[in-house]
């Protein structure tokens, strides 16, 4: 009897801990894109690509801190890997980073999060093409489902701005290409990078591709505004908020699953939609929450169907064998206290989240 009572404690810990880390999550990620919400469109500081830039080189001197001081031990990492494997990957956060910010700039918090919801449609493509997804007609129909939903929700949109539509849709084929390619250049190689590593090494690389930009398109442009407005209390707290959520996300996922982070994402797009109309005012019409719902249900359809496959190949391998994956690990471990019904994140096991400053 004391056995069952102790087991039944450690299993609601076990869920308390579980939920606290969405909690925080949630929290974080929601700030972080009010905020930059907020900071581009509100505070007199219209310019993505340097706010991007800013949130790189503060990650990045945080994490460097960090590793001289001692605290966290960085990995052996060649020449070879960091330039085959970390260089493509962070020329194409920089990409998603930025794009992703600039469509703050055109569209509403509310309706980026509806667009967001073609995330899976696009891994899945980029999937089949580099092998990491399979292809099937059943699949392929779910994401025509969840096109059409997303393209409702465009259709009802109020404030289409084809611009910031075009961006977004940039940032998502960015961010899907470079969920690929995390699976195929860090996985394989077996690449163990926690929080603080992953800034370490990825960080200087994605604010390097974003000079580029900054110099070529922004600085011009920020030297000639007379009426810009640089708080640095703001943008130290915005860089910080977005540090943290880089924390958080890692968290979630290592002392979890990816597949937990991304219950919490269903919260989270809900209540960014009811955030920016309540905060920014936005306009949400009964075609943009129909569209998002249509797009909504298939993408937890086919994440369901995900899951449920992920679990039959769970229960084949064995407990014990070294080739089990973490992720699957994780999966197991959270099939036991959590409902099936999940959204499951598409492409990779422990990688895919949300990009984190966007």
């Amino acid at each position: 009897m004391a056995i069952s009572e102790e087991k039944s404690k450690a299993m609601w810990l076990q869920i308390a801990v579980t939920y606290g880390y969405v909690t925080l999550w949630i929290g974080l990620s929601s700030t972080v894109i009010m905020y930059n919400k907020w900071v581009l469109s509100f505070s007199g500081f219209p310019y993505p690509v340097a706010l991007t830039l800013w949130h790189m080189v503060f990650c990045s001197f945080l994490a460097t801190v960090i590793v001289k001081l001692g605290y966290v031990e960085p990995i052996g990492m060649s020449r070879e890997t960091y330039l085959r494997a970390i260089v493509p990957i962070g020329f194409l956060y920089a990409g998603t980073l930025w794009l992703g910010n600039a469509a703050y700039l055109y569209l509403s918090v509310s309706f980026i999060q509806m667009l967001k919801a073609l995330m899976p449609v696009a891994v899945f493509g980029v999937g089949c093409i580099f092998g990491t997804e399979a292809y099937s007609p059943a699949t392929l129909a779910n994401m025509l489902v969840v096109s059409l939903g997303v393209a409702i929700a465009s259709w009802g949109e109020i404030n289409f701005v084809l611009v910031g539509v075009a961006l977004q849709m940039l940032s998502i084929a960015t961010e899907s290409t470079r969920l690929t390619l995390v699976q195929i250049l860090l996985q394989r190689r077996g690449l163990k990078l926690n929080p603080i590593t992953t800034l370490y090494y990825l960080a200087p690389a994605c604010a390097a591709f974003l000079l580029v930009p900054f110099a070529l398109i922004e600085a011009p442009k920020m030297l000639a505004d007379a009426e810009l407005v640089i708080a640095p209390a703001i943008m130290i707290s915005n860089a910080a908020a977005a540090f943290g959520l880089n924390m958080a996300v890692f968290l979630l996922i290592g002392k979890t699953s990816a597949l937990t982070m991304n219950i919490g994402g269903v919260v989270k797009d809900w209540l960014l939609i009811a955030l920016s109309w309540a905060l920014f005012h936005s306009p949400v019409t009964a075609v943009n929450l129909g569209g998002y719902a249509l797009a909504f249900a298939a993408v937890c359809w086919y994440n369901v169907q995900k899951l449920n496959a992920m679990r039959a190949a769970a229960e084949k391998t064995a407990p014990s064998s070294e080739s089990t994956d973490e992720e699957l690990a994780s999966l197991m471990k959270d099939g036991k206290t959590r409902s099936p019904s999940v959204k499951r994140p598409a492409g990779t096991s422990a990688e895919h989240k949300r990009s984190p400053s966007t």
